[in-house]
């Protein structure tokens, strides 16, 4: 090399000028605006994006309530006698996919039951669509009430809604093909959870498409022969829920059901039960809506509140850096 074209190493002060804290204290504005962006968009997509996401109903959904009487009474009808003291189980059971073509829909396929360990009182099968955020039916798909495709289901369903702060949801009994309103009946804490109670009461009602032939005698006519009869039932049901995720804590139902003849001179009881679900399912129902709970409060407020102030402080610390960088003396040029 050509002593025209070599480089003088660099003196001391100006390698220092490269790499020392002046070059660190130019970079540092950019950087901790850079990390300030940063935290507050990620605070803004857990608000608004992600906490849509996980407050909804799940595509995938599977559920089962088992209200128990251990002391109820119903009437077998293969014999026509009334047996008492008998535990009835009266179980409802969800399987749920996405809606083909509206992944914010859930097409859910339930059978209820109502049975002891020896014979079967009630089944219904039911197919509804679901709106994820909301929980109530939408008009589509299939639906169905036990083969009847006429119905049009409303209201709520079974799960209920994030932020389920409303005094009144309308709740579809698929028995009387209609939506009474729930009502709210106060505030109880069950098992450290606090949860909203709601109740909804159905008068005697006559369930659609129920008509049977009954012996007359078995409803208490003086006569032999059959008459027609219909199922009337009677409802008082009630839902414990966490308000924050919608999840349900509790359930209970009290159901009575007749046997009326279409004349209305002859009644008979099919079933008188008080139901319930058991203590090991309303606690882990309690654990569940708990940690529901604590997930959606973090990402809806603690987690954006605390990154967005992280980031302002940040974007902050970034302006006054670099305000004071314009504003430090220039080291004067040497010869």
């Amino acid at each position: 090399m050509s002593p025209a074209t070599a480089k003088e190493p660099l003196a001391p002060e100006e390698h220092g000028a490269r790499t020392g804290p002046g070059v660190l204290r130019r970079n540092a504005a950019p950087l901790l605006a850079a990390f300030g962006a940063f935290f507050i968009t990620f605070a803004l997509l857990l608000r608004f994006f992600l906490y849509g996401q996980i407050a909804v109903i799940p595509a995938d959904m599977r559920m089962e309530l088992r209200l128990t009487d251990e002391a109820a009474t119903y009437l077998d009808t293969s014999t026509w006698k009334t047996v008492e003291d008998a535990e009835v189980v009266r179980s409802i059971g969800v399987r749920g996919t996405a809606s083909p073509g509206k992944p914010e829909w859930g097409a859910w396929d339930m059978s209820i039951d109502t049975a002891t360990r020896e014979h079967m009182i009630e089944h219904m099968d039911r197919r509804v669509i679901v709106d994820r955020s909301t929980g109530t039916a939408v008009n589509c798909c299939g639906e169905h009430v036990n083969g009847d495709r006429a119905v049009r289901q409303a209201g709520l369903v079974l799960s209920w809604p994030a932020n389920a702060t409303k005094d009144e949801y309308a709740f579809y009994d698929a028995d009387i093909r209609a939506a009474p309103r729930m009502v709210f009946d106060g505030t109880e804490n069950i098992g450290g959870v606090a949860t909203r109670k709601f109740v909804q009461r159905i008068s005697p009602t006559q369930v659609p498409q129920s008509s049977r032939e009954a012996p007359a005698k078995a409803l208490g006519l003086d006569r032999d022969g059959t008459v027609d009869a219909t199922r009337w039932v009677e409802v008082e049901r009630t839902y414990w829920i966490e308000p924050v995720s919608g999840n349900v804590v509790n359930a209970a139902e009290k159901r009575t059901e007749t046997l009326r003849s279409d004349s209305g001179r002859g009644e008979r009881v099919l079933l008188d039960a008080d139901l319930a679900l058991q203590d090991t399912q309303v606690a882990a129902y309690t654990d569940n809506a708990r940690s529901t709970r604590a997930l959606l409060i973090a990402v809806q407020t603690h987690l954006p509140v605390s990154l967005g102030a992280l980031g302002t402080v940040l974007l902050l610390a970034a302006l006054i850096t670099s305000a004071r960088n314009r504003r430090a003396p220039q080291r004067a040029p040497t010869t």
